[in-house]
């Protein structure tokens, strides 16, 4: 986790926020109706994004927000509170995009950020694509310079950092996706609340397109939020399905589950629970892999993890290359033993 930027030179115009409510990835209609806290990722965005700009920090919600969202909105850094009414959208990324979309043209924004998580970073592209703008994803560091809004990364598990340039244009508001945990959230509590400035926004055809017709409860999301939680403890390979075994050692942490591709490609797990490239990006204090090799594809999904622990039987496994603590061993005799200690300890 970094402090907010040193802007030198803000922008002028708004930034524009989507802000993402507490059980909104599970049930997004009935967050929206409810007075829900943003969730930490979204206050981490407005809190970066009140040191981008000397104009507006504009908070977008799906949604009807109460006063004590508003509140925290405000006391996170945003001045404005847009709202949006997808008429039953809410669970569609089309339909999100869209929103998102018109509160860029109705606001000049000259940019607009989400959390770079499985949904974020499919709707950041889209939306750009709809702005004719541009997008990136898992940006770790923003700044303005010169009037850019630059935006860097990590790249190759981490042995590379890139930076993205855009130059905002009217009409052309570019979408960065900003990792969770890159920036420290800084509420003031006992903000006033916010006016709700309604939006109105006009669904694409391909939007309408898309009905949801079905939604399960997900077996993966019955703790923490992977995103924001503050241990993780991942399954990979190794466990070969058994995922009760990675709660085993989950549940008396407090951590939130995740998983590498294969375990998610394997159908062991939900693919919300996907940590990596192509999945989430994480920032936990405590990272615990079981069975994880260290692929490239996951491990870019861990470079903002505090203390990184393994337990893989491959003694040659390139998660031992960064983790702080490493154990070589079968992860079905390690984990029972490291319950085992744990429920010792704790008497």
């Amino acid at each position: 986790m970094t402090d907010a930027p040193t802007t030198s030179a803000p922008l002028s115009e708004p930034v524009l926020v989507l802000v993402d409510l507490e059980g909104q990835g599970e049930h997004p209609d009935a967050a929206a109706a409810t007075d829900a806290r943003p969730t930490g990722p979204s206050l981490e965005l407005l809190s970066v994004a009140r040191t981008l700009t000397s104009g507006d920090v504009v908070a977008l919600v799906l949604g009807t927000p109460g006063a004590t969202t508003s509140s925290a909105l405000a006391g996170a850094g945003a001045t404005r509170l847009l709202t949006a009414d997808l008429a039953g959208h809410e669970a569609e990324t089309a339909a999100s995009a869209d929103a998102l979309v018109s509160a860029a043209r109705a606001t000049g924004a000259a940019a607009a950020l989400v959390v770079s998580d499985y949904r974020g970073k499919e709707l950041a592209g889209r939306a750009a694509v709809l702005l004719d703008s541009a997008a990136t994803s898992d940006a770790a560091e923003l700044e303005v310079v010169g009037g850019e809004l630059r935006a860097s990364k990590l790249v190759l598990s981490g042995s590379w950092s890139t930076t993205i340039s855009v130059t905002p244009a009217a009409g052309r508001t570019p979408v960065v996706a900003v990792r969770p945990g890159a920036f420290e959230a800084r509420v003031e509590e006992g903000a006033a609340p916010l006016a709700v400035e309604p939006l109105d926004v006009v669904l694409t055809p391909e939007a309408l397109a898309v009905r949801l017709v079905s939604r399960e409860a997900s077996t993966a999301a019955s703790g923490p939020v992977l995103t924001e939680a503050r241990t993780v403890v991942v399954g990979g390979r190794g466990v070969d399905g058994d995922f009760d075994l990675v709660h085993s050692l989950a549940d008396p942490l407090g951590a939130a589950v995740g998983a590498t591709r294969v375990a998610c490609d394997e159908g062991w797990i939900e693919r919300s629970a996907q940590v990596g490239q192509t999945g989430s990006s994480i920032a936990p204090r405590l990272y615990i892999g079981l069975g994880v090799s260290g692929a490239v594809h996951h491990t870019s999904g861990i470079q903002g993890a505090g203390t990184i622990v393994a337990v893989c039987d491959d003694s040659e496994a390139p998660i031992f290359e960064m983790a702080d603590f490493g154990v070589v061993g079968d992860v079905t005799e390690v984990v029972p033993q490291l319950v085992e200690e744990l429920a010792r300890l704790r008497g």
